[in-house]
């Protein structure tokens, strides 16, 4: 590793005593209540900062750009930033991971599936996602996710209502029953341009794949650019019926 404030996990880390998940589930709803559909980055963030501890939290990051963990570092200092290091990323991902490891006050966490990508295509044959995309976001992103959390009360997402259909009714606040335990979109209000608008006035890492047309920032064998006017997410396992990873649904 690059960087003091990046971490390796393949599992749940030891943490203190999570409240219960009806505690959790109604801290959800009261949040959901008090939030509203528009309330902006700053107040939810704020609100998870007086009912959670930073060591409760945690914020997944797709490293497409730096702005949630910078908006989650502004009032939760020093929060860990889950990155999933399936081992098909790009090298400028990595690129931006070490960038928001060494310029913001968090601290990354790659949270890395149970098998190698060698080990992967032993068991399961060479190129499983040219096969089966499904089952191999399964193996490299959902379960180690799922994984991962069982440590923390809440996770923060980068997930905007305008990226894909499947996401525009998207809350700010809900309880996540897949994971157990809450799940906050504090950005799903916003555009893509104004979070390309906050990178730059606050000087922030983005990955260079963005200039370049790629919206959405996937795995490199199931991630292509799009076109001018197309879907944001079309390059993501392009050709397939496949629209999500599996994290959001």
């Amino acid at each position: 590793m690059t960087d003091a404030r990046v971490v390796e996990r393949s599992g749940a880390e030891s943490k203190p005593a999570k409240r219960s998940a009806e505690e959790l589930r109604a801290l959800a709803e009261s949040g959901a209540a008090e939030l509203g559909w528009n309330a902006s980055a700053g107040e939810v963030i704020g609100w998870v900062a007086r009912n959670f501890s930073v060591e409760a939290a945690a914020v997944a990051c797709s490293m497409a750009d730096a702005v949630l963990p910078a908006l989650v570092a502004d009032q939760l200092p020093g929060v860990d930033v889950l990155f999933l290091d399936t081992g098909y990323h790009f090298p400028e991902t990595y690129q931006t991971r070490n960038e928001i490891a060494e310029n913001l006050r968090v601290t990354i966490v790659d949270v890395t599936p149970q098998q190698t990508v060698a080990e992967q295509d032993a068991a399961e044959g060479k190129d499983l996602f040219s096969r089966d995309p499904g089952r191999c976001c399964a193996l490299r992103k959902v379960e180690p996710l799922h994984r991962s959390l069982a440590g923390y009360e809440l996770w923060f997402t980068g997930v905007r209502r305008d990226e894909a259909p499947t996401r525009t009714n998207t809350p700010l606040v809900v309880w996540d029953e897949k994971n157990g335990l809450v799940k906050v979109n504090p950005v799903a209000a916003w555009s893509f341009d104004q979070l390309m608008q906050y990178s730059e006035d606050n000087i922030l890492p983005v990955n260079p794949l963005l200039a370049q047309g790629f919206p959405s920032i996937g795995c490199a064998p199931c991630t292509r650019p799009v076109a001018p006017g197309e879907d944001p997410r079309a390059g993501r396992w392009s050709g397939t019926d496949k629209t999500e990873c599996g994290l959001h649904v």
